[in-house]
Parts: structure tokens; sequence; C-alpha cells
């Protein structure tokens, strides 16, 4: 396989999220075994929330609002809906010499510098995972991580608020943090194009992690 090149699919119909899962698991082992390159998954999910190794059950507020689903990955209780770009993110962080925290300070640097690009200011909190803008004389969240990592593999990733409902937060503290102190790209600027953005995303991608996207057309 091509150590410089990252297959990535957009994908266009929601996704279950546990079907989802069950993808990046077996393709986790691919990359493993040198079988494919690395991958990027773009997409969006029906409602659901979703509780990470760290979820503490006070934080699920309204436990039949939604499905909730446990998950492997680190993090506490999120949302993910239309409206919501997630990333899942395949990579071998253990060939490129990262380590986990260099690695998801580079996501913070991906996410930061595409939300400059259509006028966003955001910044991480050292404090608290994710990232952040000003707004209304606090901090509110923009994007979350949450990763998985199987033999130098990473899974599972990043999501970002392009313009989900965000009442739908409602029903748990996400992240262990107030539901109310969440915002969207549509909250902060007037005019949004979701496809811009995932070009953009894609474009510093490539700078960020100075890898070669290669799209493909199916999801295999």
């Amino acid at each position: 396989m091509n150590n410089n090149k990252v297959d990535y699919f957009l994908e266009k119909k929601l996704v279950d999220y546990l079907k989802s899962v069950e993808f990046m698991e077996r393709k986790v082992n691919e990359i493993y075994k040198g079988n494919c390159n690395e991958f990027l998954w773009l997409l969006e999910h029906d409602n659901v929330y979703t509780a990470g190794t760290s979820a503490k059950m006070k934080d699920l507020l309204k436990p039949n609002k939604f499905k909730v689903h446990k998950t492997n990955r680190g993090g506490q209780f999120t949302y993910h809906g239309p409206g919501q770009k997630v990333v899942y993110l395949l990579l071998n962080i253990r060939g490129a010499g990262y380590d986990i925290r260099g690695f998801i300070n580079l996501l913070e640097d991906w996410i930061i510098g595409s939300l400059k690009d259509i006028g966003i200011k955001a910044v991480a909190d050292k404090n608290h995972v994710g990232i952040w803008i000003k707004k209304d004389n606090c901090k509110k969240k923009i994007a979350a991580i949450g990763l998985r990592v199987r033999k130098g593999i990473t899974f599972h990733g990043i999501s970002i608020n392009i313009n989900p409902n965000l009442e739908h937060f409602s029903g748990i503290n996400p992240c262990g943090n107030d539901h109310k102190n969440v915002t969207s790209i549509e909250e902060n600027i007037k005019i949004l194009n979701a496809e811009n953005f995932n070009n953009i995303l894609l474009k510093n991608f490539e700078i960020i992690f100075n890898k070669k996207l290669n799209p493909i057309k199916t999801l295999i």
C-alpha cells in the first residue's frame, strides 16, 4: 500500500451508527495487515446519542429522546445527527510516529484552520476536549473529538456542527458540559455552503498531515 495515500469516501446518505462502527472495526484490521490504504469517511448519522468509555449516566438527561449506543471511543456522551459532519479517521499513527497527544493537536489545528477559512475564529481548550468559539460572553463548543486506537490505527474521529438542530443536544450533557454551550457554523456565519466546507476539510487535511487524498467511488 502507498504510505502517503489516504483514501476517502464522501457519503451522500445518512449512515446507521452501529453499521459504521462495524465497518471501522473491519477496516482497522485491513489497514493493520497492509491490505488497504488509510481511510477517511465523511458522513452524517441519523439522530443518536453515543456513550464513550468515560460516559457518566447522570449526563444522559433524556434517555428516551433518541437511541443510545455505548461505544468504544474515548470521551463521554455526544450527539450525532443530520447537519453534523462526522469524519472518521482510520490512520496509522504508529507508522507515522505520532503519539496520541500529538495526533490530537493536529486534529485541533485541522479543525481550527478549516473554520478560519470560512471566517470563524475557534480555539482549543486545554481543560476541555474539542473546539470552541467565544459567543455571548462564553465559550461554546462547535466540534468534538473522540478516538480509539487499536494496533496503532485510529478509528472514530471528529464531528463538526454545520447546521444541526441544536435542541437535540438537550437530551445529554455533551462531553459533560451544559448542552446550552453548543453552537454551529450556521449560528455564526450568514452564508453556509456545506459542500464547500467538505472541500476545505479535505484540502487542509492534506496540508496538516502531509498526505495525498484519493477519492473512492464505492465503500468497500
